[in-house]
């Protein structure tokens, strides 16, 4: 049985916006300080922000911090979103978490890994990212694939092109412009050349179901693991704390099982539809 959540995850602290960064014409990513230190979030958890007065919704971490000073990517998607989108520097947010299971990076000492994103899903792999680019995972090798609808859907570019520039970023878009030099098609085209050993191999996924749905197939057809790779699940997290139902899935609750899950252990559970 799950303990009772703790009154700290139920009660937003309040935030200031200390930056915020245009990524994209509908996307950007705030800085915020929190008034109240949390527990330091680990790559791939979530916290719940807080518009006042408009609404409440689960956002991924895009940077961890040290508990008190957090990143957060946000696309313009909604009222409660488009209210976080358009804040200025010092305005005031709630913040509860961090919640959910983030990615195993116990696993990764050793491994050759593989990041592969889709879209907006690069967003909650950047910690993962910066902490390969410095070399504190541990890994043999490490390499970036990403791909986009268009080159200017793609995330964090100036960030690939320079600071993440020793991870080989293989890049791909759905729709080409007359000046883009990446490849054209799906993020699958790059995994012959990146994978290697599959023996080896720990893919870390996110992005849309369908895309990481093809990516994990395309993986254990190059004979890697299904319990070597991992994705993040994106559904309808309303309380953070297994409480409201609106993230179940299966058995899970998303919110406190997940979001990231094995491979092994989110393909049966995709079968079944939202609400």
């Amino acid at each position: 049985m799950r303990s009772e959540p703790a009154v700290t995850t139920l009660v937003p602290t309040m935030a200031t916006v200390e930056a915020v960064r245009r990524e994209l014409d509908d996307t950007v990513t705030l800085s915020l300080a929190l008034s109240e230190p949390s527990l330091t979030p680990t790559p791939g958890q979530f916290a719940m922000l807080w518009a006042p007065g408009v609404g409440e919704v689960a956002i991924s971490y895009s940077g961890v911090g040290d508990g008190s000073r957090v990143d957060h990517t946000i696309r313009d998607v909604g009222a409660t979103t488009r209210a976080l989108t358009t804040c200025e520097p010092g305005a005031e947010l709630g913040s509860r978490g961090p919640f959910g299971r983030g990615w195993d990076l116990s696993r990764l000492p050793g491994r050759r890994l593989l990041i592969i994103a889709g879209g907006l899903g690069l967003a909650p792999l950047r910690p993962v990212v910066e902490a390969a680019t410095a070399g504190t995972l541990g890994t043999s090798s490490a390499q970036l694939l990403v791909g986009a609808r268009s080159p200017d859907a793609m995330l964090y570019r100036d960030e690939i092109s320079t600071h993440w520039a020793s991870l080989e970023p293989q890049l791909t878009v759905d729709h080409a412009t007359d000046t883009w030099k990446g490849g054209v098609g799906p993020v699958t085209i790059a995994l012959g050349s990146a994978i290697g050993d599959p023996a080896t191999v720990e893919a870390i996924v996110c992005g849309p179901e369908i895309m990481m749905r093809v990516v994990a197939r395309e993986l254990m057809d190059r004979d890697v693991a299904p319990d070597a790779i991992q994705v993040s699940l994106e559904r309808n997290m309303q309380c953070g704390v297994a409480r409201c139902g609106h993230c179940q899935l299966g058995p899970l609750f998303t919110c406190v099982d997940g979001p990231v899950l094995r491979w092994d252990e989110a393909e049966p559970l995709l079968a079944v539809r939202e609400r």
